[in-house]
């Protein structure tokens, strides 16, 4: 286990702190003389093709006058609390430990609850999620992503992990919940007692499907077929299907492995996905044999991957759709093609990697068998110039050096080096806009920008759509694919938005003309349209509020107009806390709104107060008018 001095570092931090990166490289140092704030945004300084591709949208945008926008923006504030506009509120649905059942107990505030009333109650860190009309039902999938060691086990001096059954606890939160909901005239909550509640944990059954199923590397002593595995864990962003299912991504899935022989050999593919000797003190190894990887070293060649849900069979047996790709998935935008081809865009959440592409083989068409959409198709990594060009490159036995697509699906990380396509600042959450051929892919940040390579020892130079070195706020990068076909090889880009700090910088830090010291942030994560074509944007950032941060405030979610570029800030989240994961009630009259994390350093108990423990919790946001709000 780290020690209590790493209990507080992010995933990625600790990914480098056990699983050094390559020494520095040279890059050459354009950003500061060939971009400027008004330069490759503002259409006064050319940079490769962006001023034919963006200038006049970008010089004009950020004061175009709007009323698409329903609400008047928002301040930043550090206030321990769910802040929206004037005419809205926000009311809590369902929190971290929350019983599914009538015959659960109530969250205890001093124990943190037990193994067994973890695995019936609503888990921890709500990310991606979705709501599904069931008839008169509605149903809400959600990824319950990971859990904080100091929270979980706070009822602990040290708060770590004392017994077995502290470690089961924590197991028990991650995974995903569905719940049935209702609003009886008061307000949202669950339906304890709902046949259809549901928790997917770490332990529960799911079958292998696609090209990786059944090869000798996913193969294990419980599993000699390769085709069955037990659970998914650290489930990020998610997406959803036109056939009505949930798909639920993989990311962090490495930190939950260690070995119980020092000095074990690691595999340089184990190694590319940040598989080390220590997990990141979640101990699951104590209890469980299989994250061992000193006696079962195939088994996180099992995880990483798109998991399919069918949240209205609550008998149903998720799906690990291997013909999607193996790395840390943020979420998975699914897009029916014109020709009725499903495409599925997504993004590997870590310094440096890849934008990815799937386009199946078959075609959807409503009421015909859809199981083979996501098995059977073709995987792509995208590659980006710096003239607001771009094209897809196929990822094949052939193209990555390798002997099978089985192969490709499990190591994809490997096949997307080998074919060159370009290493990203973290690409997060990818959003399809469902009124114009557009997409937009959230890049967080990347301090690592033109000073380090990413895991697999890709150079990560400055420039394209990743144009700042040491990038510390990020940006939104959206491309419209050729003749507006999603199943095209080819795209035009350019940055819808670069976060910065205006208050604080001058050079290209500041961020692109259409931020000002009204709508500043850091750090966009979550990334999701409504139905009328505005994008909302969730920041998952530094909540320091001090230094290049000062003003910024708590994390965050602003609207996008992709039209005229104007930001708006619509809601703060609590103290050190995420704002993930976005949906609407089948009227469109609530907005389901995740708070990640809050006080995960120690600095909250929202949403309770007083000296409860800080839970992660959805929250409703409706009108006060009782309007619709996207």
């Amino acid at each position: 286990m780290p020690d209590s001095t790493h209990d507080d570092i992010s995933f990625d931090e600790y990914d480098e702190l056990v699983n050094p990166k390559p020494d520095e490289c040279e890059f050459d140092r354009i950003v500061e003389s060939a971009i400027s704030r008004r330069g490759i945004l503002g259409g006064t300084l050319s940079f490769g093709a962006f001023a034919m591709l963006g200038g006049s949208v970008f010089a004009n945008r950020a004061h175009a006058a709007t009323d698409r926008f329903a609400f008047q923006a928002i301040p930043t504030n550090t206030a321990d609390t769910v802040t929206v506009p004037e005419g809205f509120r926000a009311e809590v649905v369902v929190r971290w430990g929350d019983p599914l059942s009538s015959a659960g107990a109530d969250f205890d505030h001093a124990s943190r609850g037990t193994g067994a009333s973890q695995a019936e109650a609503f888990g921890d860190n709500t990310d991606g999620m979705e709501v599904y009309a069931h008839g008169d039902k509605v149903l809400l999938a959600v990824n319950n992503e990971y859990t904080n060691r100091s929270i979980i086990w706070g009822n602990r001096p040290d708060g770590k992990a004392e017994t077995d059954d502290d470690v089961l606890k924590g197991k028990m939160a991650h995974g995903l919940t569905v719940v049935e909901i209702a609003n009886d005239g008061s307000g949202w909550s669950i339906v304890k007692d709902s046949p259809y509640n549901r928790r997917v944990t770490p332990d529960t059954e799911m079958e292998i499907t696609g090209p990786a199923a059944g090869h000798a590397l996913m193969q294990t002593a419980a599993d000699p077929s390769g085709t069955r595995s037990l659970g998914t864990w650290n489930n990020c962003g998610n997406g959803s299907t036109p056939w009505g299912t949930y798909l639920a991504c993989e990311e962090n899935f490495n930190g939950y492995f260690s070995s119980s022989v020092e000095g074990v050999d690691i595999s340089p593919e184990l190694k590319r996905y940040g598989v080390s000797e220590k997990d990141w003190g979640y101990g699951w190894a104590r209890i469980d044999e299989r994250f061992d990887i000193s006696k079962h070293p195939n088994e996180p060649n099992r995880a990483g991957y798109v998991v399919e849900l069918d949240p209205r069979d609550p008998n149903s047996t998720p799906k690990k759709r291997t013909a999607l790709g193996r790395f840390k998935h943020e979420n998975a935008e699914v897009v029916v093609n014109s020709d009725g081809r499903i495409v599925v865009y997504m993004g590997d959440d870590e310094r440096g990697e890849f934008l990815y592409r799937y386009v199946s083989n078959g075609v959807y068409a409503p009421g015909n068998p859809t199981d083979s959409l996501l098995e059977d198709g073709r995987l792509y990594a995208a590659q980006f110039d710096d003239r607001g060009l771009g094209r897809w490159l196929e990822l094949t036995p052939e193209s990555a050096g390798m002997a099978s697509m089985a192969e490709v699906c499990i190591h994809t990380r490997i096949a997307a080096s080998a074919v060159g396509a370009t290493t990203m600042d973290r690409p997060e959450w990818v959003a399809a806009n469902p009124r114009a051929p557009e997409v937009y892919c959230a890049l967080t940040n990347n301090k690592n920008r033109g000073i380090k390579p990413n895991a697999g020892g890709d150079l990560t130079p400055v420039g394209g759509p990743n144009p700042r070195e040491t990038n510390n706020y990020g940006q939104v990068v959206r491309w419209w694919p050729g003749g507006g076909d999603h199943t095209a090889d080819t795209f035009t880009w350019d940055l819808f938005v670069m976060a910065g700090n205006p208050t604080v910088h001058s050079d290209a830090n500041a961020g692109s003309d259409n931020v000002d010291d009204q709508n500043m942030f850091n750090s966009p994560d979550g990334l999701k349209f409504d139905s009328s074509g505005i994008v909302w944007i969730q920041t998952d950032g530094n909540y320091s509020n001090a230094d290049g941060f000062a003003g910024q405030g708590n994390n965050q979610m602003l609207a996008g107009d992709p039209v005229t570029g104007e930001i708006r800030r619509f809601l703060v989240g609590p103290k050190q806390c995420e704002v993930t994961g976005l949906t609407w009630s089948p009227d469109k009259r609530t907005m389901f709104v995740g708070i990640q994390h809050p006080g995960e350093r120690g600095d909250s108990h929202w949403p309770e107060g007083g000296d409860a423990a800080p839970r992660s919790a959805i929250v409703a946001v409706t009108r006060e008018d009782g309007g619709i709000i996207g």
